[in-house]
């Protein structure tokens, strides 16, 4: 059997001028990198503001599993699947980060025949958007330990300094440092920390901005540090926002690459979905609208994260409204959601399916909150049988969604056609009534827990002092207003990520809060999530190499 890297590998890619033009892009409607990548400018972005929009398909999933979803391959086997129909559609998809490629995660390119290529160039540097986001996100830290050694004149208090630096790597022991030791010429002596790229709040305003103009207000708004007498210090208070968005200028334009079937897809923008919103950028999203007359995007992980972030986060903040929603399980997943060791997946165990399916329904009854139409799907695998296939269709059916079977990553687009079906069947019969899951008028502490309460389950949320003291705080500067961005683990509707299936009245604990202000969202950090995760014992970096021909091998 071929591994997704040999199968990208032998790919024989359309240019991309030609596929751009399969949705009416000219070849200076785009900014080429090499003959297979390009950015679509500014000039055409502009040009296509006046078309109509086409229908919005948001792909999600259960919880994660080590058992595998495969959500981003159905978001691109669907896509292929509708280009099979004759559909226009076009794909929107998150850029992967560096560090889960080579630690434990993998790429983010989808799989077997359903992947976006060339798959090497997007798992590594691709077109350099987090490079610049990285180097966005330290200018403006070294601002600001430049301003405070050179006299502090905002009168910052250096023990209510906000603001972490970033790299895009997974680095365990950069999450708490210390920084200017040395000579006085050195900087001032003090703790500091690193999250990853895609933990930055820069990340998540590039993914929230509309245009210029909306990055550079933004940008201005992110709260740096505090001052000793308590007042927010600001990017625009230190002069940073002209250099920062120099830097950011060509990251804002949307990435166009394709699928294995030439399916044009933008890929822009990576926030995570467990530590910050988890969707591709609104301006990429909004570009495919006007371009296609379908588009299918992904949000990030279980739909208890990406897709409550897209709903309340993304689409508040940016007025997008989803048309249907795709739920993607495995009856692997769901079986090891029912207590079965990976080793045993393989064996029909309609017993433990029955334990795990409740992952499954309460997504399903999540989603259905919204008011928007669901679509579950099972991403097939060899070993499923007749009788497990047939009890979650069933199960599905009784609960009011529609379902269809996936076999994507062995069949490419052919193997998504009955979703398609499925999917095109639905817009045309359902009508989205799409709502948000709270008012911005609630207090903090109400929308934390209409999210814990309502989508994850949890039936009391536990404020730690420091979290408490924190909330107050940004009330009273004057965000309570915005809505809240839960930074919770992935693997579990609750905190604690052993408690799979289903859990029920648990207790949530959180444990710290901060605003991010230019991003327009107060982020909670519930159990021991991490913004800069670490390597595993044996990181995927170790299988991974470069012949002298060039041809990367290990990538997955």
């Amino acid at each position: 059997m071929k591994t997704d890297i040999q199968i990208a590998q032998e790919a024989v890619m359309e240019p991309i001028t030609k596929v751009a033009a399969g949705v009416g892009v000219n070849p200076e409607d785009l900014e080429l990198f090499g003959k297979y990548k390009a950015k679509l400018n500014n000039e055409y972005l502009k040009k296509i503001e006046g078309n109509p929009e086409g229908k919005l398909i948001l792909v999600t999933a259960i919880n994660p599993t080590p058992a595998g979803e495969g959500k981003t391959t159905t978001s691109v086997g669907l896509g292929q699947a509708f280009g099979k129909l004759g559909k226009n559609a076009v794909i929107a998809l998150r850029e992967p980060s560096l560090g889960p490629c080579f630690g434990i995660k993998g790429g983010a390119a989808g799989g077997g025949y359903a992947q976006v290529v060339p798959m090497e160039d997007l798992n590594l540097h691709f077109t350099g958007d987090f490079h610049a986001i990285t180097s966005a996100n330290n200018l403006l830290a070294a601002l600001l330990d430049n301003h405070i050694q050179q006299g502090n004149e905002l009168n910052i208090d250096t023990r209510q300094i906000v603001w972490k630096r970033c790299l895009d790597m997974n680095d365990r022991v950069l999450r708490n440092i210390v920084v200017g030791l040395g000579n006085k010429t050195d900087g001032v002596v003090r703790e500091d920390h690193f999250v990853i790229t895609v933990a930055s709040e820069i990340m998540a305003v590039l993914c929230l901005a509309e245009n210029m103009a909306d990055l550079k207000e933004r940008l201005g708004k992110i709260i740096v540090a505090y001052k000793v007498t308590g007042e927010p210090v600001t990017a625009k208070d230190l002069n940073a926002v002209g250099a920062m968005a120099a830097l950011l200028k060509d990251a804002m334009l949307p990435n166009l690459i394709q699928t294995l079937e030439h399916t044009p897809a933008l890929v822009h923008g990576g926030p995570f979905a467990n530590i910050a919103h988890g969707c591709n950028s609104v301006r990429a999203t909004k570009a495919a609208l006007k371009m296609a007359d379908y588009v299918i995007t992904e949000a990030g992980f279980g739909a208890d994260l990406g897709a409550e972030k897209f709903f309340d986060i993304k689409c508040r903040l940016s007025g997008l409204k989803p048309d249907a929603v795709v739920l993607v399980a495995t009856i692997r997943a769901l079986k090891y959601n029912g207590g079965v060791l990976k080793a045993d997946l393989n064996k029909e165990n309609l017993e433990a399916l029955k334990q795990g399916i409740g992952n499954l329904e309460k997504h399903m009854e999540n989603i259905q909150k919204y008011g928007v139409p669901v679509v579950v799907t099972l991403n097939s695998f060899i070993t499923d049988t007749e009788a497990e296939t047939e009890f979650v269709k069933h199960f599905c059916e009784e609960r009011g969604c529609e379902f269809a079977l996936s076999k994507v990553w062995e069949k490419g687009g052919e193997g998504g056609i009955p979703l398609a079906e499925k999917v095109l069947e639905t817009l045309e019969t359902k009508e989205s009534h799409f709502r948000l899951l709270y008012e911005d008028s609630l207090s903090l502490k109400e929308k934390i827990e209409t999210v814990a309460k309502e989508i994850y389950g949890a039936g009391a949320v536990n404020y730690g002092p420091v979290a408490l003291k924190q909330l107050a705080k940004i009330e009273e500067l004057g965000f309570g207003n915005l809505p809240v961005c839960m930074a919770k683990n992935q693997y579990s509707l609750s905190d604690d990520p052993t408690l799979l299936g289903r859990p029920r009245d648990f207790e949530i604990s959180i444990r710290e809060v901060y605003v991010s202000a230019g991003a327009g969202f107060v982020v909670v950090l519930t159990g021991t999530v991490m913004t800069m995760p670490g390597l595993p014992k044996k990181p995927a970096a170790f299988s991974i190499d470069a012949g002298e021909d060039g041809r990367i091998t290990g990538l997955f």
